[in-house]
């Protein structure tokens, strides 16, 4: 079957937002001693959602953090980062231009961010309007790498599995999408080294390469 729908990742796949989200991870984190973390640092933490990423920030230092402790560095990174959610953001490079290049096919995005951030954010940088579809953590209440996100873009799309492709940078992303039975690509230039995307179908260097690939998978022709 030829592909109708392109799933794609959110942070380190389309937008680069490691630097928005580091420092509202260290307004959140430094009324309790810690940190600063630094943009290396935090870019391993991203991927799970923001809870996670603030248990995460809390733990290494603190070991398990006690519920009020983590409630409330939750509370203080959502207030600051949507204040504060595309100072430093900005697409990667020929994403813009790749998906003016994709109008024949429906294109979303599913993200471990939450839903109404991740729409701010794409509509903050004039992306909103490519996609059909922006599904965030508690959309759904399943994050990836449960692959329940998945079908539920397949199933809200109206698509089989194999009318699908999921590009993303994450091993959460080729978990969830392969779950699904949807083929993956793993985006190189995002957050994750390249061994640990060794699970995806196909890998891409640059998103400018997603066209000759769905001309290899006979998707468009040449």
């Amino acid at each position: 079957m030829p592909i109708k729908l392109i799933i794609f990742d959110l942070d380190g796949t389309l937008v680069d937002t490691a630097r928005d989200i580091t420092e509202s991870l260290n307004h959140a984190i430094r009324p309790h001693g810690l940190g600063p973390l630094s943009v290396e640092e935090t870019t391993g933490l991203i991927g799970e959602g923001t809870s996670r990423l603030i248990e995460k920030a809390l733990e290494k230092p603190l070991g398990t953090p006690e519920a009020a402790v983590k409630e409330a560095a939750l509370k203080s990174f959502l207030k600051h980062y949507s204040e504060h959610l595309c100072v430093h953001s900005k697409a990667y490079p020929n994403v813009r231009e790749t998906l003016k290049r994709l109008p024949a096919f429906n294109k979303v995005v599913l993200s471990n961010k939450r839903e109404d951030l991740s729409v701010k954010l794409l509509e903050d940088l004039g992306l909103k309007g490519f996609f059909t579809l922006i599904a965030g953590s508690d959309t759904t209440g399943a994050k990836k790498p449960s692959p329940e996100a998945v079908r539920y873009m397949l199933e809200k799309t109206g698509t089989s599995p194999a009318e699908a492709l999921m590009v993303g940078d994450s091993p959460y992303d080729i978990e969830a999408a392969s779950g699904a039975g949807v083929t993956t690509v793993a985006a190189t230039w995002g957050y994750r080294d390249r061994g640990l995307l060794a699970g995806a179908d196909y890998t891409m260097e640059d998103i400018g390469e997603l066209m000759p690939l769905l001309i290899k998978l006979k998707a468009i022709e040449k």
